[in-house]
């Protein structure tokens, strides 16, 4: 997964064509620590359809308080510059919820 340090990289990066889906995370976040073992084969499945990238609430403040980020993990797609679906509350992530939300945002992007 891509690390993203700075603001111009990441609208650089969710005005592709291709869907982003950025996943903003902490390194304090026992939660966003709870999904690192299985996120790599998520990436793995969705390979070709889905670049994901990491944003740290904590290095960009200003526009995770812009995106209303507020409970982490939290899941954000984009495609062209504009949000398509968001997957954001403050509990816990368990795989089988990214992996549907993942799908609806492709669901989402292919309608457009």
């Amino acid at each position: 997964m891509r690390i993203i340090q700075t603001d111009e990289a990441f609208r650089e990066t969710i005005a592709s064509h291709q869907m982003t889906v950025a996943v903003f995370k902490t390194t304090w976040c026992k939660d966003c620590h709870y999904i690192e073992p299985f996120m790599p084969d998520l990436e793995a499945a969705y390979s070709g359809r889905i670049q994901f990238i990491q944003v740290d609430r904590d290095d960009l403040p200003d526009l995770c308080s812009e995106l209303n980020i507020l409970g982490i993990p939290s899941f954000i797609a984009f495609r062209d510059g504009r949000e398509l679906v968001r997957f954001v509350n403050k509990l816990r992530k368990s795989r089988e919820e990214i992996e549907q939300f993942l799908d609806r945002a492709l669901e989402v992007s292919e309608a457009l």
